[in-house]
Order: structure tokens, then C-alpha cells, then sequence
């Protein structure tokens, strides 16, 4: 049977035919969909975890115990999960375990470009590159049975075009593995250094029986078509590449191209491309990100030319219009060609977003500095609100900050630093950042925005909603619980669209010389209410607003809150609310300084 499928579709579908048991995930663009679609089989175990770390950890205990299982996560989360990763490196399996790591050349949704098979060839793992959806559910499978025959942790790595195109996948039913028996070995599973030493004279040997897979591999694969060609070219791709490789160099070269697709790059099988490279004149080598490859087969004496990140940009996709620009020498870079060819439409917060009124007033003081956070709220950073000075990782924003009020005190001068960042992200990484805060003494006003979901990367549970990733009720860690019992003594919970609220609240705290934290509830506009949502919120969601064009002065001030559902026609000079977009937040209201918003 054939189905149409995404990478990550194919990448769940996969996993489950391979019998895993256990899967664990943080959610992230683009592997989000990897977990949602794991969590619909019944035959395996998923949960969202706090972060990827804790997620590779969860995953590395089910192998332990005799199960197949895997964590997923995008590429910085590998960052939060290598700890773990690279101890698990040395350790091996029992039942077979695979990392999905979905890398994002590009930056669609990421605030770096980092390539991952670093991480592969840093911690001696064996990696997996899929170019379309039915390599996503075969390497799956490949992955797992590599995992146990080899006694290793596998990495399977996607980019975003893998992981959100379709195409179609040859299915197959579930092998159903047995449980593999626990039994203790401290020698293994027991990091102690002395253990270590021995496990790190193995992973040696085991490298070598990497390479002669990597050697024989079926997902290693030469296309000849050179013939008798006056100039003999060869490429050699990993991942989409190959895929745009094949159109573009057709193109422009004709038929007379030998390729070479690799989809086991880590190790690199050294003999299988001197094989391919041997009588080749040129050889082009495309590749997304870092020159992994390209620095391998140099050194490999190769007489061919070798051609890499010399022609091709060294960053970004490397579609079809970046290959041909490129190999037309027209140097049109990746990020000049966005430019160029996409119009700008810069996000915005939703219409009622429940952040918008808390940006909205903290944009307007002078005498902050604002610590941001990954998530929806960082689009705050941007105008209309300009309330955002910095971000750097998830969670960071209260350590950032913390570092930050320290320096200004210590220097005199006269700032307060406001950390802000989402409920999920405060799970995730900003609890030990808050505990560093308290610990240290420091007195930054710290917002935690719960919006009673993961917003960013599309409504999925966290400790704080109540559900699991399967929609099983479970136990709510309560933030301001959370922060109090770490020592928090100073804990205001406001409705952000109640800018009065918001504006007391930091004004409560603003010379306090310890910690503070305020907490920003109401839920995400686009979310599912739960029966409990409704009964905490009623008020949601049952009036409008609407613009009395008659008082109205054309001011614009309420242009300034940077809602989507308002309007100001030039001609007319008057604001108006598109009614199909209000949700009745009133956050408009309050900022009319004639009262010509109001109630519909």
C-alpha cells in the first residue's frame, strides 16, 4: 500500500513498523509533527517531555530496559540533548535507540543554521541522511536494526524541505520486537571514568565496523550516465541536494552527469568514492550548511577538481535557482536571492493575542532593559512595540537578565532588567535559570506569559495544560506554586490584556531589591479551550469591539497596540475593527483617548 506522506509522517510511520515502543520529544520546527504523528499509534509509548534533554534521557532508559526507542527534536535542541547524547555514545544500547534530529537550512523558524552531522562525527555515531519521505521510513527501520546489530546509538537527520514535503511511501505492517532482557552492568551503564576508559578503546573498534557499512550501504547509491562525455563530471549529494542536483545539473550539463547520492554520511565510505571519482574530470559536491563532505573527499588526493562551497553558497538550501545561479556564476548568494524574490510580510502577534498588552506598555518604558526568549512573544522585538533587547536560546532570557542586572548594579546604573518568556519555555529551560537568579541575589522583574499551551510550534501540551501529548488528563504544575516553593517571594498573577494591571504590577515591583515574578494568564486565542479553560476564563471570547466612526478622531493610538482586526482608511481618517478578526481583548479600548471603541 502506498500512502502520501511527509518526512515527519514517514518518519512516525517508520518507526512504528519497526516495532519502537517508546518515543520522547520536545516540540520544534520542523520535527514538531514527528511526536503528533507517533502519538496516534497505539502500540507506542510517546510523551512530550520539558526539554530535549530530558526527552534523550527518557529514551535512553527505555533502551535500557529492552525497548526500541527514539527522541526527536530540531536542530538546537541536539545543543540541550548532547550531554546526555554523547555519554550514551559510549555506552551503547539494549534495545535499539535513534535520535531524529531535523535540521533547518534556511533559518525558517531558527535562530541559527548549526549543521548536525558536527554532532555525528563528534560523538563517533552513525548517521542517516533521508532525501524524501520513503528514505524516511526505510532509514527508520535501517536505524534500528543498525542500532542493535552494532551495539550503538543511530542519528537520522532531516532538513525542513524532508520533513514537510510530501511524497509517496511504500508501506509495510509493524514488526513486533521483543523486549530485550535488563540486566545490571555497571561496566556499561555506570559513566564512571574508569568504565569510561574501557567503552572509549571500544567505540574504536566499533568505527570501523561503521565504515564498512558505511562502505556497502544500499542508501549509498552511484547513477552513471558519463558515457563518452569530452569532459567527464560527477556529483556527489546528500539529503534534497541531490534531488535539485539532478535538475539543475541536467539543465545545464546535459545528461552526461555521474552522481553519487549519499545517505549514510557518517563515516563517509572512503573506498566506494574513489570508486565513483575515479575517472572524473570535475567533481561538484552539494551539500546544505557546512562542507562536511567536500572537506572529506579532499582529502582523499582525488585527481578530479573538486568543487564545493567555491561555487555554492556557504549557507542557506540549496534549491534548484541557488545550484543554477551558482554554477552560472551570476553570484547570487542564498540570502541575496530571498531578498530578491520574496516579498516581505513580517509576522505579527494574532488579533487578541494575550501578549499584545503586555508589550504594548513594557515598549513604552525607557528605563528597562528587556530580556527576551524564544517563542510567539518574540515577534515583540519588532515594531509596533519594540520591547524586545535581546534573545538568545530557549530559557536564556532569565539568566541573560540576571547577568545583565548584575553588571548594572554593580556599575550604578539605574535599569531594571524584565525577563520575559512563555509557560513552555519556563519548563523547558527557564526553572534552573530562575533558581540561578535567587540563588545569586539578584532583583530582575521576571514575566512568565502563560498562555495555557505551546504556542509557537502549534498547540501541543506541556506540564502546565493539564494533557498529554495523547489528550490524557495529568496533573497541572502550577507556576506560581513552582516559583514560590524555589523561594520567590514577590508573585503577582494579571490578566495582560488589563493594561492597568500590567502597568501596576511592574510598577509594585520595580525597586524591589530581590526577584520578582509576574505571571501573564489567559490562553492563546487559537487554542482548543478545555472545559477547564472556559470555567477559569468565561468571559472569553463572548463581545466584540467596534469603532464609533462618528467620536472617532483619527488619532491612531490604537494602530499602535499592532492588531491585525484594526484599520485606518487614509481618506476618511478613521480606524475601524475587522469584526471577523476581533476577539473582544479590549486591549483598543483602554489606549482611546476619546472612548470611541467600545463594546459590541
Amino acid at each position: 500500500m502506498k500512502l502520501l506522506l511527509t518526512g515527519d509522517e514517514a518518519i512516525a510511520r517508520g518507526a512504528w513498523e519497526a516495532g519502537v515502543r517508546h518515543a520522547a520529544a520536545y516540540p520544534g520546527t520542523p520535527s514538531t509533527e514527528i511526536l503528533e504523528n507517533l502519538s496516534t499509534y497505539d502500540e507506542i509509548y510517546t510523551e512530550w517531555a520539558p526539554n530535549e534533554k530530558v526527552a534523550m534521557e527518557s529514551a535512553i532508559g527505555a533502551s535500557m530496559a529492552g525497548v526500541r526507542s527514539m527522541a526527536s527534536m530540531k536542530h538546537v535542541g541536539v545543543n540541550v540533548a548532547a550531554d546526555p547524547l554523547m555519554t550514551f555514545a559510549y555506552m551503547g544500547v539494549n534495545g535499539g535507540a535513534v535520535l531524529v534530529t531535523a535540521d533547518e537550512p534556511g533559518m525558517f523558524s531558527s535562530q541559527n543554521e548549526q549543521d548536525n552531522r558536527n554532532y555525528a562525527k563528534f560523538g563517533k555515531i552513525p548517521m542517516l541522511e533521508p532525501s524524501d519521505s520513503q528514505e524516511c521510513l526505510d532509514m527508520m527501520k535501517a536505524a534500528f536494526e543498525l542500532s542493535e546489530r552494532l551495539n550503538v546509538v543511530v542519528m537520522v537527520r532531516l532538513v525542513t524541505r524532508v520533513c514537510h514535503s510530501k511524497s509517496l511511501v511504500e508501506v509495510g505492517d509493524r514488526v513486533e520486537v521483543p523486549i530485550k532482557e535488563w540486566a545490571p552492568d555497571p561496566l556499561k551503564y555506570v559513566a564512571l571514568p574508569a568504565h569510561a576508559r574501557v567503552l572509549r578503546v571500544q567505540i574504536e573498534d566499533r568505527q570501523k565496523a561503521l565504515e564498512e557499512e558505511s562502505e556497502k550501504s544500499s542508501f549509498n547509491v552511484i547513477e552513471r550516465n558519463g558515457g563518452a562525455a569530452e569532459k567527464r563530471i560527477g556529483v556527489i549529494a546528500s539529503g534534497p541536494s541531490y534531488w535539485y542536483a539532478k535538475e539543475i545539473f541536467g539543465e545545464i550539463f546535459g545528461e552526461d552527469v555521474d552522481y553519487l547520492k549519499l545517505g549514510f554520511t557518517n563515516p563517509l565510505p572512503k573506498d566506494f568514492i574513489k570508486g565513483f571519482a575515479e575517472n572524473l574530470d570535475e567533481v561538484y559536491i552539494i551539500e546544505e550548511d557546512d562542507p562536511i563532505i567536500q572537506e572529506f573527499v579532499e582529502r582523499l588526493g582525488l585527481k578530479a577538481i573538486i568543487h564545493g562551497k567555491d561555487v555554492f553558497p556557504p549557507y542557506g538550501e540549496m534549491t534548484p535557482d541557488v545550484l543554477r545561479k551558482s554554477l552560472k556564476g551570476e553570484g547570487l548568494s542564498t540570502l541575496d536571492y530571498n531578498k530578491e524574490m520574496i516579498i516581505r510580510r513580517p509576522p505579527t502577534l494574532c488579533a487578541g493575542c494575550p501578549h499584545r498588552g503586555l508589550f504594548y506598555r513594557l515598549g513604552k518604558r525607557k528605563d528597562i532593559m528587556i530580556s527576551g526568549d524564544i517563542g510567539c512573544y518574540t515577534l515583540a522585538a519588532g515594531a509596533p512595540y519594540n520591547a524586545m533587547n535581546s534573545c538568545v536560546c530557549m530559557g536564556a532570557s532569565i539568566s541573560v537578565g540576571h547577568g545583565a542586572q548584575k553588571t548594572f548594579n554593580a556599575a550604578g546604573v539605574n535599569r531594571k532588567v524584565v525577563t520575559v518568556l512563555g509557560d513552555s519555555t519556563f519548563f523547558h529551560t527557564g526553572i534552573n535559570s530562575l533558581i540561578n537568579t535567587i540563588y545569586n541575589g539578584s532583583n530582575t522583574i521576571n514575566i512568565i506569559l502563560d498562555n495555557r499551551i505551546t504556542g509557537m510550534t502549534g498547540h501541543q501540551q506541556n506540564p502546565g495544560t493539564g494533557f498529554t501529548v495523547k489528550g490524557e488528563p495529568t496533573d497541572i504544575i502550577v507556576i506560581e506554586d513552582l516559583v514560590k516553593a524555589i523561594g520567590i517571594k514577590h508573585v503577582k498573577v494579571i490578566d495582560p490584556n488589563d493594561l492597568k494591571a500590567v502597568d501596576d504590577a511592574l510598577d509594585e515591583f520595580m525597586n524591589l531589591d530581590e526577584p520578582s515574578v509576574i505571571i501573564t494568564r489567559w490562553p492563546c486565542v487559537l487554542k482548543q479551550f478545555s472545559q477547564a479553560d472556559l470555567e477559569e476564563f468565561p468571559e472569553l471570547f463572548q463581545t466584540k469591539d467596534e469603532i464609533l466612526q462618528d467620536i472617532c478622531i483619527g488619532c491612531k493610538r490604537c494602530l499602535g497596540t499592532g492588531c491585525p482586526a484594526l484599520s485606518f482608511d487614509e481618506e476618511n481618517k478613521k480606524a475601524s475593527i475587522k469584526e471577523s478578526d476581533c476577539v473582544g481583548c479590549d486591549v483598543c479600548t483602554q489606549v482611546c483617548p476619546v472612548n470611541a471603541i467600545v463594546k459590541k
